[in-house]
């Protein structure tokens, strides 16, 4: 997909109203840190329109972010981050439920998972979460750039079964640095907005 214009257009906080959206919802969920925020900018060719930090926990809001006036991205608040109080912590989670379970739009989670290390329990949760409100997660395995290319069917194996995933679920593994999985992932995006319309 050319993207010819991509703009964050909705910021939902703890206590805000989902948006009433006509257009279709594609959703990028994942821990603290796992590089959400860098592969929506490099799906978008945008270098700094989802922010980017080295500091866990900045995203602390589910911003939806309108592509070709086609399309929403809608990225959630990373999770797991210890220095955030239980509370906040419940808070995100609650915020992540809501709008797994409420909003009519989303079409398609794609869960990030950090291809260097084994799924967390707090990834696990989060699988089972999105398995049990009716959708079919594809793994984004991210960081790729970061192992030799020795590990990867190694640790997409260790991936798999931790988190076990439901037979025939999809995996790509991407990096922010080089693009690899970028184009797959579009083509993900495209067939599942072709399916919308028919």
């Amino acid at each position: 997909m050319i993207v010819k214009s991509a703009e964050l257009e909705t910021v939902c906080g703890i206590t805000s109203k989902l948006p009433d959206n006509d257009l279709p919802e594609i959703a990028f969920a994942g821990k603290s840190n796992v590089g959400k925020s860098s592969l929506i900018n490099g799906l978008l060719n945008r270098k700094s329109l989802a922010r980017t930090s080295a500091q866990p926990g900045k995203t602390q809001t589910i911003n939806f972010y309108n592509v070709n006036k086609n399309l929403y991205f809608v990225d959630l608040p990373g999770y797991g981050y210890a220095k955030v109080s239980v509370e906040i912590r419940a808070k995100w989670g609650k915020m992540i439920e809501r709008y797994l379970h409420g909003s009519p739009q989303l079409k398609k989670v794609f869960l990030l998972i950090d291809i260097r290390h084994v799924p967390s329990e707090n990834d696990c949760m989060m699988y089972d979460w999105i398995v049990d409100n009716g959708y079919e997660p594809v793994i984004i395995c991210t960081k790729l750039d970061k192992i030799k290319r020795s590990q990867v069917q190694k640790n997409l194996k260790l991936i798999r079964e931790k988190l076990d995933l439901v037979p025939g679920t999809t995996m790509i593994p991407f990096s922010a640095q080089t693009k690899q999985g970028r184009d797959e992932i579009w083509n993900l995006i495209e067939e599942t907005l072709a399916q919308e319309q028919q």
